[in-house]
Order: structure tokens, then C-alpha cells, then sequence
């Protein structure tokens, strides 16, 4: 995954912190924001290109952008435009902290995130994490996690999966049985065999272990993964399986869940459109298409309105 995506459109030539941060700042003067510009200069910049904004802003103005920003914006717009000017990592860093404040905790988000994220993704998120909240990620989600969740939670922490290409076949049959026999094979699963294989071997890996697991088992591994576990572990080993076997139908899939039905779930969209612009943005939209038969930005504009709409559009375009 990663960078091989993100296509050339937002390298903007002619990039001008200067030119973006005054234009941002003759938006939100005098007695109404020009939201128009707002979505201009921020939907066409690079995440790093943000930061250099937000550098320049406080060199002129003294003032925080964001700051200025919070004031003059509210609503699911006012969360995008701040979610845009974090690096992804720290926004993903702010979202796990808000997951696990307060009293009970997200387990959901906290699954989200770390389960489908690559080791360079993980170890920037951890480092965010102590930089924003000076505290350590992994031992907060200790303590607000326990039991199995913990241990698949804090294995996909260590951000050591292997992440070549190359599959070996003897490995592949052997993973296979050793999680047969962790689940399927007798009662009680055996949770250790399942977060080495699922946190460590490389997703290529994992999809041939997948297939030697069907021709051991008769039936697919998240068949598997359904009756034998229940609740926030099942959800944590379905979402690697999902990541390992197609990522950005995993988000496809979640997206489309954001927005069907009664309302819509904003926080989602923000989280999953601008954590992934410059990643897989592009594949999730050749699969939302392909899943969905309709493009995602259809999807997003009938269930959205106003700048929050023309912002995500932006950034879809």
C-alpha cells in the first residue's frame, strides 16, 4: 500500500505556502468566512503542504490556523477542514485518544484503525501519539482493552508484520493446520496462533494461507472466525482478514455502511476520505463503484449537504 497510489494531482506546480496562507486568511476576515476558498486552497494540497500552511500562517498572523479556523466554522465542515490539517497520523493518533477517553471505549474505532494499517502507518501513529498526549499508546490501550481484544490489539502494535511479496507455500500449508486446530479443530480457540499468523505474515501470505486453510477446513476462514469467536475479537480478526484479502474493499464496504440507511455516520466519512486521500483513495473508488455500482462521490453527494458536501466532493474529485 502506501504512496504508489497517490496520483499527481495534488503536487499543485507552483506550490506557494504564502499565497495559501494569505488567501485562507482573507476568507475567514471581516463579517462572513468564504468557505469557496477554504475548500480551494485545502482539498488541492498535499498533507505536507497543509503543515508548510500552517507554518506560514503562524509566521504571519501569530495566530494558530486552526484556531482562526475553529471560530469562523462549525459542524461535520468545521471536523473535515481540521481533520485535513493534521498529518494522517495525527489525526488517527487524536481519533484512538477520543476512542478511549471517557469512560468505555471504542472498541470499534480503535479495531478500525489498528488492524488495517501497514507497519511505517503503525509506528507513525504511536509516535503522534506520545507527541500530542505525551503518553504511550500501547499502554493505554492496555489498560482500556482486556482479554483477547488486548493481545490482538497490542500484537498489531508491535507493527512487525512481514511485508515482502514473496509466498511460501510450506509456511502457508502449515499456518493453515496450526489454525485449524486452534479453532476449528477442537473446542475453545487457541487465540495465540491466530494473532501470530493474522499480525505478522505478509498479506500475500496470508491469502495463500487462507486458501490452503479452505482445502484443510471445507470452509473459508472467516466461516471459521464467525462461530468460534464473538463480539470485539471477532471483529478485530475479520477486519485483518478483510485487509489481507482486499483493503480497499474493506473500506469500500465501510463507507457504504456510513451511509446507508437512516442518517448518515459523518465521522466515518471524514475519517476513512481524508486519512486515506494519499493512499488508496483511488482504489477504494474503483471498488465502491464496482461493489456498489454507483461512484462514490454520487454516494456522497445524495447523502450530504452544503460545504461539508463540496469539501468531500473536492477531495474525491
Amino acid at each position: 500500500m502506501g504512496s504508489s497510489h497517490s496520483t499527481n494531482k495534488h503536487h499543485h506546480h507552483g506550490f506557494d505556502a504564502d499565497r495559501d496562507a494569505k488567501k485562507i486568511h482573507s476568507a475567514c476576515k471581516g463579517a462572513g468566512t468564504d468557505e469557496k476558498k477554504i475548500i480551494e486552497v485545502l482539498s488541492s494540497r498535499t498533507s505536507e503542504q497543509r503543515q508548510q500552511i500552517k507554518q506560514t500562517y503562524k509566521a504571519l498572523y501569530s495566530k494558530d490556523l486552526e484556531e482562526d479556523l475553529k471560530g469562523d466554522l462549525s459542524g461535520n465542515f468545521e471536523k473535515a477542514v481540521l481533520a485535513l490539517l493534521d498529518l494522517p497520523c495525527e489525526y488517527e493518533a487524536r481519533e484512538l485518544q477520543k476512542a478511549m477517553k471517557g469512560a468505555g471505549t471504542n472498541e470499534s474505532l480503535l479495531i478500525e484503525i489498528l488492524c488495517t494499517r501497514n507497519n511505517k502507518e503503525i509506528v507513525n501513529i504511536k509516535e503522534a501519539y506520545k507527541r500530542l498526549f505525551d503518553r504511550d499508546l500501547e499502554s493505554d490501550v492496555k489498560s482500556e482493552t482486556s482479554g483477547s481484544l488486548q493481545k490482538i490489539l497490542v500484537t498489531v502494535l508491535e507493527a512487525t508484520r512481514d511485508e515482502t511479496q514473496q509466498v511460501n507455500a510450506e509456511l502457508a500449508e502449515q499456518d493453515a493446520t496450526d489454525l485449524y486446530k486452534a479453532g476449528e479443530g477442537r473446542w475453545g480457540t487457541e487465540e495465540l496462533a491466530f494473532n501470530v499468523v493474522l499480525a505478522k505474515r505478509s498479506y500475500s501470505q496470508l491469502r495463500a494461507t487462507f486458501q490452503a486453510y479452505e482445502k484443510v477446513c471445507g470452509k473459508d476462514i472467516e466461516e471459521s472466525i464467525k462461530s468460534e469467536t464473538s463480539g470485539d475479537l471477532e471483529k478485530a480478526y475479520l477486519t485483518l482478514v478483510s485487509c489481507a484479502k482486499d483493503c480497499p474493499g474493506y473500506f469500500a464496504t465501510l463507507l457504504h455502511k456510513s451511509m446507508k440507511g437512516g442518517g448518515t455516520d459523518e465521522e466515518t466519512l471524514i475519517r476513512i476520505l481524508v486519512t486515506r486521500a494519499e493512499s488508496d483513495l483511488p482504489a477504494i473508488k474503483g471498488k465502491f463503484q464496482q461493489m456498489y455500482k454507483k461512484s462514490l462521490a454520487e454516494a456522497v453527494r445524495s447523502d450530504t449537504s452544503g460545504d461539508f458536501r463540496k469539501l468531500l466532493l473536492a477531495l474525491l474529485h
